[in-house]
């Protein structure tokens, strides 16, 4: 009997589209130097749309000089990195690019990776599995390639509920106090735009003996004198015993990393699979992080500017009876409540006023959370924000979705 494997598949891919969960990517291209706007090749005949989602937070990544400093790599050092750094050599730019991110924690080094999903996945793993029965401590609400880290360690495991300061320190005095403990938790959570109480973690950290690790990816480049993230802002950076973050935010390019002492980078530089056996990033990505790191680093101005557009939006949103999330940080979640009418008002804004904006639905955030969030950018106007606020009443009033906020609910994926 045939096993029927299209059937199988067939299935799975029509649960989703029941669901109103099938995912669907629209097709742009960015239009260096005219960031947010883009052109969107999912149309007939293509037209400029304006994007109001991308991580590309400040618009680094259109940045002359980041370009500039990528092109003249290609000339001196080619494309390719040539394979693994174990096989083929750190190439000098990745070296470059460490100091300049240890420099900007504060840390003694600092070990770059093809991604921030690959610098959770495989340092969480794998210093969990070097510390002798090692007893991880993750926030209800961390992210996948957090809770994925996790569970390639192998190790004992408790989750605790977000921000809950009091769980957090129940479970730690249940432990053994001899036992290796690791607490893995998130500066500002992407979904929600909220902030983890850093120095609060890191007091009972310190009181229960237990290492700190802290996923800055949505606020390094944006918080702090230098960019450094929250714990940068907070004057924190010195208590934590890794920091991870990712260049592909912020910083405008690819890749993630990790900073810590000497010896924790050199574990998982040694020990760490997913950093081993993978091709480093090439050099004319590695220079073009270099260059945006520094860039960053002296934009200050650019940081107040960020905040500025983020509340200037969050209130023109709420002036209008938009279901907008107040959050403290540069995150502007839009509430739906329902994966049907989250699709069918990105399609619209997308369609009838070229706004892209998308859908965020289950896993990533709980059922009946589905929401727009929303990135504005320091290069974001007035006009343009207008036209969005403009839009999306436009948008609800059509579609009757409803203007009150749902109730927020947590654990969006199991772990």
């Amino acid at each position: 009997m045939a096993v029927g494997y299209d059937k199988h598949l067939d299935e799975a891919l029509a649960s989703l589209h029941d669901e109103g969960r099938y995912r669907v990517f629209t097709d742009l291209a960015r239009k260096a130097g005219a960031f947010p706007r883009a052109i969107n090749h999912s149309a007939t005949p293509p037209v400029e749309v304006t994007v109001w989602c991308s991580n590309d937070y400040l618009g680094i990544g259109q940045n002359a000089e980041v370009m500039d400093a990528m092109k003249t790599a290609i000339d001196t050092m080619g494309t390719g990195a040539g394979g693994t750094r174990n096989i083929s050599g750190t190439h000098h730019m990745i070296v470059e690019l460490e100091n300049e991110l240890a420099d900007l924690h504060d840390k003694e080094a600092a070990l770059v990776f093809t991604s921030g999903y690959i610098s959770n996945e495989a340092t969480i793993s794998t210093l969990a599995k070097l510390l002798p029965d090692c007893l991880i401590l993750s926030d209800e609400l961390n992210h996948a390639s957090m809770i994925e880290g996790v569970r390639q360690s192998g190790c004992s495991k408790l989750i605790w509920r977000h921000n809950d300061l009091e769980h957090l320190e129940s479970l730690l005095r249940d432990a053994d106090p001899a036992r290796p403990k690791l607490i893995a938790f998130e500066s500002v959570y992407s979904m929600d735009g909220d902030v983890a109480p850093i120095e609060a973690i890191c007091d009972l950290a310190e009181k229960y003996d237990a290492l700190t690790y802290l996923d800055e990816v949505h606020a390094v480049g944006m918080y702090g004198k230098r960019g450094g993230g929250i714990a940068d802002r907070d004057n924190l950076m010195h208590r934590l015993d890794i920091i991870e973050g990712t260049l592909a935010k912020a910083f405008g390019i690819m890749g993630g990393y990790i900073a810590g002492k000497q010896n924790v980078v050199d574990a998982i530089r040694s020990y760490a699979p997913g950093f081993i056996f993978t091709t480093t990033l090439p050099p004319t990505v590695a220079a073009g992080a270099i260059k945006s790191v520094q860039l960053v680093k002296q934009a200050d101005d650019l940081r107040v500017r960020h905040q500025e557009r983020a509340e200037t939006l969050k209130t023109m949103l709420e002036k209008a009876g938009m279901p907008v999330l107040r959050t403290e940080t540069h995150i502007v979640p839009l509430m739906v409540g329902d994966p049907v009418l989250c699709k069918a008002a990105s399609d619209r804004l997308l369609n009838t006023h070229n706004i892209y904006i998308q859908p965020i639905n289950y896993p990533t955030v709980p059922r009946g959370t589905e929401r727009l969030r929303i990135t504005p950018s320091p290069l974001h106007d007035d006009e343009m924000m207008g036209a969005l606020v403009d839009a999306v009443q436009e948008v609800w009033a059509h579609l009757d979705i409803s203007c009150d906020l749902p109730e927020l609910i947590t654990a969006p994926a199991a772990q």
